[in-house]
């Protein structure tokens, strides 16, 4: 009793010292970081540990889930699922300490793997939205979990959730919060969770929304069960469609963009593409099997795609594509359907198996610069870099930070 008194001392203490902070340029506020595409402008973090790896400042348990952590205005969010209950977790950044948290009833699916949430949690100013497999979406106050709104959007509007359920996490753009669900998406007015638009009842594929200025339009490209298409933010009314038909209907990875250049990739033996956008249906500049992100989508860096190709049946590696081409320049194996961020023309990997690697992003080949056992277990989900500390989680929910701050 006076154990559980003292820790709900402690999370008051911390909330009082952790009032709405404005972001940082260091955050990793959503599913991708600041510009959404795997890459952090953080820079002077240790690139080179010490043999023993580096300093663990926290671990915690979170339940069952491949979601990844926001960070912001010194908080971290996440996801996991335990005893058929999802709980939304709010931690100290610096600590680990639980500033507090919500559960609610949410079956594990755990149908061909582990189960549990697959979204990552999207701060947007003082507040936090999420959304569960099965459709529940959430508006919380960052700061202390006061629920603001919430609904099932599935039960609400009709459309069917997918084999795997609804994983893309929610995109913020302007006053809309668009999601994955349904034919072409969905979009919630963000006070209120009013539905503002959405599509038809057909299978959403996996992909987190992806805004893109196109004139003064904004689009939210999306991958769906049978193709990638872009959409009106506003109306959602499509753009343009490509059809990308992968087996089970899984187009998961998010499409990377450069200029009027867009990468699409999928697992599964489909393989990934290079798209020109024009006034009208994209222009299709190569095609190939030489990567295919079965979950993760891959980051640019120099004109190079790194990420991971192959699925998690098969020895997936980690390779370096060059983007004008689709020309393979090096394949590294070990890695397998682990995560890859980038920071500061440097790769941040999570193996599989919980290793943590750093190494410089060249072309030229990998040669990992810092590697640390971090966890054991099953690892797919992306580790986070955000003001000098790395986040890292596994399938049955272990969190461990660690520190790369410079003394």
């Amino acid at each position: 009793m006076v154990s559980r008194a003292r820790g709900a001392l402690l999370a008051l203490v911390t909330l009082f010292v952790l009032p709405d902070l404005p972001a940082r340029a260091d955050d990793w506020p959503h599913w991708r970081g600041p510009a959404r595409n795997g890459i952090s402008t953080e820079t002077g973090w240790l690139a080179e540990w010490p043999k023993d790896g580096p300093p663990v400042l926290w671990k915690a348990r979170v339940g069952t889930g491949f979601s990844s952590l926001a960070v912001a205005g010194g908080r971290v969010f996440t996801l996991g699922n335990a005893t058929n209950t999802d709980t939304v977790w709010c931690f100290a950044a610096a600590t680990g300490e639980v500033l507090w948290k919500h559960s609610y009833e949410s079956d594990l699916g755990d149908k061909y793997f582990e189960g549990g949430p697959g979204s990552t949690p999207t701060v947007d100013g003082n507040r936090v939205y999420t959304i569960s497999r099965w459709g529940d979406v959430f508006a919380f106050a960052a700061a202390t979990g006061k629920i603001l709104w919430s609904k099932n959007v599935a039960k609400e509007t009709g459309v069917r959730v997918p084999g795997w359920g609804f994983t893309g996490s929610p995109l913020l753009q302007e006053k809309l919060l668009v999601l994955n669900v349904g034919e072409a998406g969905l979009a919630l007015n963000k006070d209120s969770g009013a539905v503002v638009w959405q599509s038809g009842d057909n299978n959403a594929g996996y992909s987190t929304p992806l805004p893109l200025r196109r004139g003064d339009d904004w689009l939210a490209l999306l991958g769906t069960e049978s193709a990638y298409l872009a959409v009106n933010v506003r109306t959602g009314k499509p753009a343009w469609r490509v059809r990308w038909l992968t087996e089970y209907g899984v187009n998961a990875a998010d499409p990377v963009v450069s200029g009027d250049l867009v990468f699409v990739s999928s697992g599964y033996g489909k393989g990934g593409g290079l798209l020109r956008l024009g006034t009208g249906e994209p222009e299709v500049v190569w095609k190939s099997k030489v990567l295919r992100t079965q979950m993760n989508p891959a980051v640019l860096l120099d004109g190079h795609l790194f990420g991971i190709d192959g699925d998690t049946t098969d020895k997936a590696l980690l390779k370096c594509v060059e983007l004008a081409t689709g020309t393979e320049k090096w394949a590294q194996k070990g890695i397998g359907s682990g995560g890859v961020m980038a920071a500061d023309g440097k790769l941040i990997v999570l193996s599989e198996r919980g290793e943590l690697l750093v190494a410089p992003a060249t072309a030229a080949g990998f040669t990992p610069s810092a590697r640390a056992q971090v966890l054991g277990g099953k690892c797919w989900t992306v580790p986070v870099l955000a003001d000098g500390r790395i986040y890292c989680r596994n399938a049955r929910g272990d969190v461990v930070c660690v520190s790369v701050r410079k003394p």
